[in-house]
């Protein structure tokens, strides 16, 4: 129950060097919505002052949010927001895997440069997170397709309208 109040316990307890009364922030923390017991506050203050207390992980951001980093432009993105990346690049080696090659994908399609779609297939098959490296199986699947599709300035979606049957008798 005290986990959420951590943060805040932390940094009061820093900002205060260590003289901070227990009965004071039990009470903080209870405006604030904590619902444990005076003891629970008392034994982290103790653990914070012996310097043995386990170190407060930030809140992981969700899959969304990580994404959404990841897959919009660089510089669309707030100092706050490149270092949250950074930390979740550093912590899991797969997401960094992950979005090294989904930058690279994006920039093969925002800048039409299919003659290169091969080789990052290659890479992703080779080293890639399952999801990705499947995504780069199914791409294999119709090469010349997609390729065609990152490289030619024209669609065949008009084609694809009357193709499909919206003319039948």
């Amino acid at each position: 129950m005290l986990e959420p109040f951590k943060p805040y316990l932390n940094t009061r307890f820093t900002e205060t060097l260590g003289q901070v009364s227990g009965s004071r922030l039990f009470l903080d923390i209870r405006e604030r919505g904590y619902r444990g017991s005076r003891q629970v506050v008392r034994e982290h203050l103790a653990a914070l002052r012996a310097g043995n207390a386990e170190p407060v992980r930030a809140a992981t951001p969700s899959p969304r949010k990580i994404t959404s980093w990841i897959m919009g432009p660089r510089e669309t993105l707030t100092d706050q927001q490149e270092k949250r990346l950074l930390e979740v690049r550093l912590a899991c080696p797969d997401i960094t895997r992950a979005c090294d090659l989904a930058r690279a994908f994006t920039g093969l399609v925002r800048h039409r440069r299919g003659p290169f779609l091969l080789e990052w297939i290659r890479q992703a098959e080779q080293d890639a997170p399952k999801p990705m490296s499947g995504f780069a199986g199914f791409l294999r699947q119709d090469l010349d397709a997609v390729t065609a599709g990152l490289t030619l300035h024209w669609s065949s979606g008009v084609v694809e309208g009357h193709v499909t049957g919206t003319d039948e008798p």
